[in-house]
């Protein structure tokens, strides 16, 4: 044990903590291949099945198993003695071939289960002659003839596809394992499977050898499959990448893209996706050999991984949209739905599991599944997840960054402020740091592009991401973060970004209605410095207000440009701007070239103030531009003659100076009654905004609202909690301890 300590001393911690896990997991290993299975065992067992048999003749017209069951089967009853087509892959992402492959992996996987609970060998038939068959095809595919990446599939497009067959596919060959003959075993195990393994570990080892979501789903079906056909080999590459040394594959996997605290690297739209090849495989491997206890693996990061992500989703249940994400994604998406019932069978009850499970309106047809439906008709459920403020720190230490978001209110009163200040999130990343989006009320205010894509929708691309996603939606242009000289972090370099991450400074969320947090980033630009600090203010009022200081300290003048993205109609802003009679473009590079210069107010002095209507509240945005700031109003539409692009609006700030500072108040207001025709509380209620003090160790502001005023102090080199601080401002002696001060004063 010495010994082991002083290598540890001289070993990257990452690196030690993979290394004790491949000494345990090998010795578990050995337990899996020492005792012969009985199939089915990987998703459910015969004794299992026979209890999901006797749940589907409930009586009980709410019980979602039965529901879940029925619809179920209605879907595959209807290819139940046909002869389903297997065809020779053409088309990308929406054409038939494609749609058809991912149908068909479904098919067999449900076919399968309803074999197992039902007992009819009808379903066990539609499986194996649909097996057979792709064991007839697989071995003549090349690369995919629609393929633009290096990354190509063979049954479809993208690799990353081909591994979703696999994931489903093993697991059905499983669940049909007793009814095939030796014979029929062999020609699927080396037709079907054994060239889809072959190609992703060896052709495509690069490929399936790093730490990234698609090689989370391509370990998880080869090793799905590795198990099910018996296949020590398989697993092995599964667990610990194509050459079984540990540094990559499924425990690597486990080990690298999580935080601590479940935090994945590439934000919560890809968590939502690939939390279930870690479920699923994970599921397989207990079952396979309990002894492994592999959901219990990092302090049971599985389980903090679905929580994370769970409350990383607005009150609506879509998840934000960090980094290449879709916005129509939400929590009743099937990842989740199986994702939750895994969970539940593994690690208990949980009462903000069954609120997201009710809300599904559906469950897998496993023991978990059955458990969380009886719940349902037994429990009262409460209407909203448990959504509370939440740090998530990023890195497999929890020392890169992170994300924060700050929650004020409650059920459909909640207000979400995200703040990003986390690393680059791998090849999905975009350069947003310190960037922030606002939800309210459901609805998203102050929003980030997401991505640019349409999933299965054959003319946009062939379903694949969109060239604008890289020239528009990533850029830094696109979120709500400040833009040095029109060009975007890092140069717009992912490698670059990847290598850097910000750091938070302090947070408190210790006070009633006041929330605070500060972080930094010092790479983004080179001699540039970004700090930015967030208050979240409720019941000041009758209102919610975000206090935002946004600080850039350079080592020479530039160009800096703030954009809020809003979401919403215009209803009146208090500064005059000018509109041109032909619209050009806001830039010419780095995602400026897709936005049109719609207005522009030069030089405004005091503060500027737009307020946009967002469903039935308003919203208001107001500045500091004391220093004279140029104000611009864009939309989203120019060099965009596909129309690939949403024509959604931003107001940006313009400061040209060496260090400059953007104060700027968000503002929750009023209501609107579109049945009565009725506002309410529709105007502003901020007056003023003034900098009362600014140099290197303070900076201390000053919020005149119409009945109070808000003084604030925040320490820009000192973030000790138990520092104390001694300011004087405008003959006003201000004291305090820790790295901020606030004060709330009655005009």
């Amino acid at each position: 044990m010495v010994k082991l300590l002083v290598w540890e001393q001289l070993l990257n911690p990452v690196f030690v903590l993979m290394y004790k896990n491949i000494l345990v997991y090998i010795s578990c290993l050995l337990v899996v291949y020492s005792n012969a299975q009985t199939h089915p065992f990987l998703y459910l067992n015969k004794q299992e099945a026979s209890t999901f048999l006797q749940a589907t003749k409930t009586n009980e017209s709410n019980s979602v198993f039965k529901q879940s069951f029925l619809e179920t089967k209605k879907e595959v009853d209807e290819w139940v003695g046909k002869d389903v087509d297997v065809p020779f892959p053409i088309d990308p992402a929406g054409g038939y071939t494609h749609d058809k492959h991912k149908a068909n992996y479904m098919l067999m996987f449900n076919a399968g289960i309803l074999y197992n609970i039902t007992g009819e060998s009808k379903y066990a038939l539609l499986v194996k002659n649909m097996l057979l068959k792709y064991a007839v095809l697989n071995p003549t595919l090349k690369k995919h003839p629609q393929a633009t990446s290096p990354f190509a599939g063979h049954l479809f497009w993208q690799a990353l596809n081909d591994a979703n067959w696999m994931v489903y596919t093993g697991l059905a060959y499983d669940l049909v394992y007793p009814y095939l003959s030796g014979e029929e075993r062999s020609k699927i195990e080396i037709g079907a499977f054994k060239p889809e393994v072959d190609y992703l570990t060896i052709d495509m080892k690069d490929w399936y050898d790093r730490l990234h979501n698609h090689s989370v789903w391509a370990s998880a079906g080869i090793g799905i499959i590795g198990l099910a056909s018996n296949n020590k080999d398989y697993v092995d590459m599964a667990l610990y990448g194509s050459d079984k040394k540990g540094k990559v594959g499924f425990i690597a996997q486990m080990d690298n893209l999580f935080s601590p605290d479940g935090y994945y690297t590439e934000g919560p739209y890809y968590v939502r996706y690939a939390i279930l090849p870690y479920m699923l495989f994970a599921n397989a491997l207990d079952k396979a050999n309990p002894n492994m206890k592999i959901f219990e693996h990092r302090d049971n990061i599985l389980q903090k991984a679905l929580i994370t992500c769970l409350q990383q989703t607005n009150s609506n249940g879509s998840f934000f949209p960090l980094n290449d994400a879709l916005k129509e994604k939400d929590f009743t998406s099937n990842e989740l739905v199986t994702a939750i019932d895994i969970a539940r069978n593994k690690y208990g009850k949980d009462n903000g599991l069954l609120t997201v499970a009710k809300k599904q309106n559906r469950v897998t047809l496993d023991k978990g599944g059955l458990l969380i439906s009886n719940e349902l008709m037994t429990n009262k459920i409460e209407n909203y997840f448990p959504y509370k403020t939440i740090e998530s720190t990023d890195g497999v230490l929890g020392n890169e960054g992170g994300i924060g978001i700050l929650r004020n209110g409650k059920g459909e009163n909640l207000s979400s402020l995200v703040y990003k200040y986390a690393s680059q999130g791998l090849g999905h990343g975009h350069f947003d740091r310190l960037s922030i989006n606002v939800f309210d009320k459901g609805n998203e205010v102050l929003q980030d592009y997401g991505s640019a894509r349409f999933i299965g929708i054959e003319q946009k691309y062939g379903g694949r991401y969109l060239p604008e996603n890289t020239q528009y939606a990533a850029q830094t242009i696109a979120h709500n973060t400040i833009v040095q000289d029109e060009t975007s972090h890092f140069g717009g370099d992912t490698e670059l970004g990847q290598k850097y991450h910000a750091n938070k400074l302090f947070s408190d969320y210790n006070k009633p209605n006041f929330q605070v947090i500060a972080a930094i980033e010092e790479n983004a630009y080179k001699g540039t410095q970004l700090k930015r600090t967030l208050f979240f203010l409720d019941s000041v009022d009758g209102r919610k207000y975000i206090i935002d200081l946004f600080a850039a300290n350079s080592n020479a003048a530039h160009q800096f440009d703030l954009p809020f993205h809003y979401n919403g109609q215009v209803v009146s802003t208090n500064f005059k701007y000018t509109t041109p009679k032909t619209l050009g473009t806001f830039g010419k590079h780095d995602g400026y070239e897709f936005l049109w210069k719609e207005a522009e107010a030069i030089k405004t002095n005091g503060i500027a103030q737009l307020t946009f209507l967002n469903k039935d509240k308003f919203y208001t945005v107001s500045t500091l531009t004391s220093d004279t700031t140029n104000v611009y109003l864009t939309k989203i539409g120019a060099n965009d003659p596909s129309f690939n692009l949403r024509a959604e609006t931003s107001i940006v700030f313009r400061k040209t100076k060496q260090s400059p500072i953007f104060l700027s108040v968000v503002e929750m207001h009023g209501f609107y009654d579109t049945k009565n025709e009725f506002s309410y509380d529709s105007y502003s209620n901020v007056k003023e905004i003034k900098v009362l003090q600014q140099d290197e160790k303070t900076t201390v502001f000053k919020i005149v609202l119409n009945k109070s005023s808000l003084l604030f102090a925040v320490s820009n080199n000192n973030f000790d909690e138990k520092s104390t601080h001694d300011v004087t401002v405008l003959s006003e002696r201000i004291q305090w301890q820790g790295p901020y001060y606030y004060k709330k004063m009655k005009n």
